[in-house]
């Protein structure tokens, strides 16, 4: 057994749930597409977020696609890209010279919380 895998077990085990009901690789993928489509503090914040909904009764795969598919389609700018209209012919594609409002220089990140845990790894 990998050490994700003893963790994901020790983790249910302490929280009381079955771990044949957590898809990792649902969850797993899930992140990767918003750490690459949106920002990657943004991974493990809709995993929790999934988590929430499924909680109260959505089911895990649907909501997993459509933070997906939003996550798909979101823009440097913070927002959904618009969404293509058949009628109007076809969408307008990446903008051109900056982004009103976006800087084009590095974005200073606080220190998180725990930050450095992972580097003794």
């Amino acid at each position: 057994m990998s050490v994700l895998e003893d963790w994901i077990t020790a983790a249910c085990r302490e929280l009381g749930l079955e771990r044949g009901d957590i898809d990792q690789g649902l969850v797993l993928d899930l992140a990767r597409d918003v750490a690459h489509g949106v920002a990657r503090p943004g991974a493990p914040l809709t995993a929790y977020l999934l988590g929430l909904a499924v909680g109260r009764g959505a089911p895990a795969r649907d909501a997993a696609a459509r933070l997906t598919e939003m996550a798909e389609g979101w823009n440097a700018a913070g927002a959904p890209e618009p969404v293509a209209d058949p009628a109007a012919g076809p969408a307008a594609g990446p903008v051109d010279g900056p982004v009103a409002g976006v800087s084009e220089t590095a974005v200073d990140v606080p220190e998180q919380a725990g930050a450095g845990v992972l580097d003794d790894a």
